[in-house]
């Protein structure tokens, strides 16, 4: 999609030299971070300020939305798109600014199974994502980061959604990538990750990023175009010519769809006051928060 406005966005990362980060809304700081030496991960720590961009979801309309499309079908994953990039363009709160963006399906082999259950055991407020497989403890090593605390699973509202995703209807949780954490964080739908992690699943997701430009798209489809048309001359007429070229440009048309879902770098804009700015409201908005010194 092709956002014209605005520049600055309501939700948006600020950055300072050594790898301090920290997400704003409006004037509300809402999660500080500082990289890790040796790119091996981020420190964080929420504010517990976030509040979603996207009005509360009626139980209603995600039982609407399944009537007319089949849950997990890709026409259900088009409509809640719809639904979201709607709420997110007249949102004051969300992290949209001008450039082209993606909203769709997370990139397949994203997510590991194992880490899935983490997110209810370890999430604390104050803590660390681990990269790249690193030999810190295991519960650091999670693919996903709330902006906020997950609910209690047996809450009233976090019931309602269990009912909703034993009746195979729950709307998908909204992600946003982050290139400056490595990760995705949830947009919207924090109970509604609990609810489907509650009941032993895997909520759908919906993954929202800046796109990456018609050039990228074009330097890193030359590969896999020149591999198809290899294995199409190579094709010598036999009778299963026509199952291996099928299954030749799937092959294509998934590796070409990767290119062009791959998440562009996260926009970032300047902390007020740089790294002493960044200091400073640290030490107001999360007083004993110390990630330094960085292992």
């Amino acid at each position: 999609m092709r956002i014209e406005q605005p520049v600055r966005p309501g939700l948006r990362m600020e950055c300072a030299d050594g790898g301090r980060l920290v997400l704003t809304q409006g004037d509300r700081p809402v999660l500080f971070a500082r990289q890790r030496a040796g790119h091996r991960g981020v420190h964080y720590a929420r504010t517990g300020r976030y509040a979603s961009p996207v009005a509360p979801l009626r139980a209603g309309t995600a039982r609407a939305v399944a009537a007319l499309a089949a849950p997990g079908s890709d026409a259900w994953t088009e409509r809640w798109a719809a639904y979201a990039e709607a709420e997110l363009r007249v949102a004051a709160g969300g992290p949209l600014h001008e450039g082209d963006w993606n909203l769709g399906p997370m990139t397949p082999g994203w997510f590991v199974d194992g880490n899935w259950a983490k997110l209810l055991a370890h999430d604390p407020d104050r803590g660390r994502l681990t990269w790249f497989g690193y030999g810190d403890p295991a519960e650091d090593a999670r693919d996903l980061l709330p902006l906020r605390a997950l609910s209690d699973p047996g809450s009233a509202r976090v019931r309602a959604y269990r009912r909703q995703y034993r009746e195979g209807v729950l709307p998908p949780v909204l992600l946003w990538w982050i290139s400056g954490l490595n990760s995705p964080v949830v947009l919207d739908g924090h109970d509604r990750l609990v609810a489907a992690l509650a009941e032993g699943g895997r909520p759908e997701v919906l993954l929202l990023s800046r796109a990456v430009d018609a050039a990228y798209v074009a330097l890193c489809a030359a590969r896999p175009v020149e591999e198809y048309a290899h294995r199409m001359a190579a094709l010598g007429g036999g009778p299963l010519d026509g199952v291996r070229g099928a299954a030749a440009g799937q092959a294509l048309a998934r590796a070409l769809r990767a290119i062009e879902r791959t998440p562009e770098i996260t926009r970032a804009w300047p902390v007020a006051g740089g790294v002493s700015g960044w200091e400073r409201a640290a030490a107001t908005q999360v007083p004993g928060w110390g990630p330094a010194p960085l292992p």
